[in-house]
């Protein structure tokens, strides 16, 4: 699951773990440079990830197979309540100097600080480990100055969750989810009163800047300007995108965000009102799915404005090896990633997760394309990637995303107006944008 600058899975699921159990003989692009590690004895390395759910027992089922299939690396997991506090422990832990070996995180200016080993030596060791066939949407963003810092262990992005059931009994075609315009009418006709109070909210996006910026994306607005000099959040398809929204969950009460809490509380809040039956559908990670009940609950890509084509943001959530572990623990992280990270594997995971595997030729993967085509709900990340926007990568090191965070709560929570809220944001993002471009 992933959050703008902060940064989700059934039946499915456990089918897809017993069957990373099933293959922990087989050791794809998992073979070392060099042995780690005296001889007989196993380098135990930490990996600190923040799953959660479902998607962690996944993440266990991997490194059970891993631990399994060979006897260098010992892969001892230490789990995180999020994505944020992984990044925010592990950033005490290298100012402490005893950071972990890996992790899942991502962070450009880490690695431009020296915070992160470069892999480049690791990959070139492998001939199998073939970086072309990366998803090079995925992998480049894990670059700093051409040196590889972190590699994607998953690909994601935002898309719909409806409840197949809702909709059939109230005739409505999930074809009319294809735009915002449709999905909002579908959101009216779904939400039920009983004197005057929501019963049932007609779809509930999920809480942060993420899901709005993917529907600016779909009106054709952008970040920057072409020339990347202003900040361009002020536009016209920015402030009638978020003021639609604004209005749908504070004036029309069709649609509602669940905010604040511990860790992924809100996240799961906004997915159990859908499962039980408070909501007709929500947007949320490729990742999700795991969660899910797929007998009622149906995918589908994010819809674009109407004259528009859909680009909602794709990215990856990466793993890292913190330049201050020890050479032999680096050495064994590497390997891990490359177990995970292999093409057999990113397949599994992606058939386990419903995330988008990171690797090209896991699409041709038998099991991979049988599997696509017995549960057609994967299949929507996947649709949804090939017109996405790639990530943006902030030159002022998350200042302009810290700015559309603030914006989202103003309007999502204060119920303050889009053009309030976005002039605002842009003249703070202006001002740090300024301050990278004329030092």
């Amino acid at each position: 699951m992933i959050k703008w600058s902060n940064a989700t899975k059934t039946t499915v699921l456990l089918a897809s773990a017993a069957m990373l159990a099933a293959c922990g003989s087989q050791t794809p692009e998992s073979a070392s440079p060099s042995s780690g590690g005296s001889a007989g004895k196993a380098v135990e390395i930490e990996f600190w990830h923040g799953l959660g759910g479902k998607l962690g027992e996944t993440m266990q089922s991997m490194i059970d197979e891993f631990n399994q299939s060979q006897d260098e690396v010992i892969v001892k997991p230490v789990i995180q309540g999020n994505y944020d506090e992984t990044k925010q422990k592990l950033q005490a832990a290298i100012a402490a100097n005893n950071p972990p070996a890996v992790a899942l995180v991502e962070d450009r200016e880490w690695a431009a600080k020296g915070y992160f080993k470069a892999m480049d030596e690791y990959i070139a060791s492998l001939p199998d480990f073939q970086p072309d066939d990366f998803v090079q949407s995925f992998l480049i963003p894990g670059q700093v100055d051409g040196k590889q810092y972190s590699l994607p262990v998953y690909g994601t992005t935002q898309v719909l969750y409806y409840r197949k059931d809702m909709l059939e009994q109230a005739g409505i075609s999930p074809d009319r989810l294809k735009t915002w315009e449709g999905l909002a009418e579908v959101a009216r006709q779904l939400t039920v009163r009983e004197n005057g109070e929501t019963k049932v909210y007609g779809w509930e996006p999920m809480w942060d800047a993420g899901n709005l910026i993917d529907a600016v994306y779909s009106r054709g607005g952008t970040i920057l300007n072409e020339d990347g000099t202003r900040v361009m959040i002020d536009s016209p398809e920015w402030i009638d995108t978020w003021e639609a929204f604004r209005g749908w969950i504070h004036d029309e009460k069709i649609m509602r965000i669940h905010y604040g809490g511990q860790g992924w509380e809100y996240w799961y809040k906004t997915i159990d009102d859908v499962m039980q039956g408070r909501a007709a559908g929500y947007t949320g990670s490729a990742g999700d799915i795991g969660d899910l009940d797929l007998s009622i609950i149906g995918a589908a890509p994010q819809p674009a404005w109407e004259g528009h084509v859909a680009r909602p943001s794709g990215t990856a959530t990466y793993a890292s090896i913190p330049a201050a572990a020890p050479p032999e623990q680096q050495e064994a992280a590497f390997k891990w990633l490359a177990f995970v990270t292999s093409s057999e594997n990113t397949a599994k995971w992606s058939m386990a997760s419903g995330y988008i595997p990171v690797r090209s030729s896991a699409a041709e993967d038998p099991a991979f394309v049988e599997f696509t085509e017995q549960n057609p709900q994967y299949k929507a990340p996947l649709e949804q990637v090939k017109t996405a926007t790639p990530y943006f990568n902030d030159p002022t090191h998350g200042k302009i995303f810290d700015a559309l965070n603030l914006a989202a709560d103003k309007l999502e929570i204060e119920n303050r107006p889009a053009a309030e809220v976005l002039v605002e944001a842009q003249k703070t993002a202006q001002k740090e944008l300024d301050k990278v471009l004329n030092p």
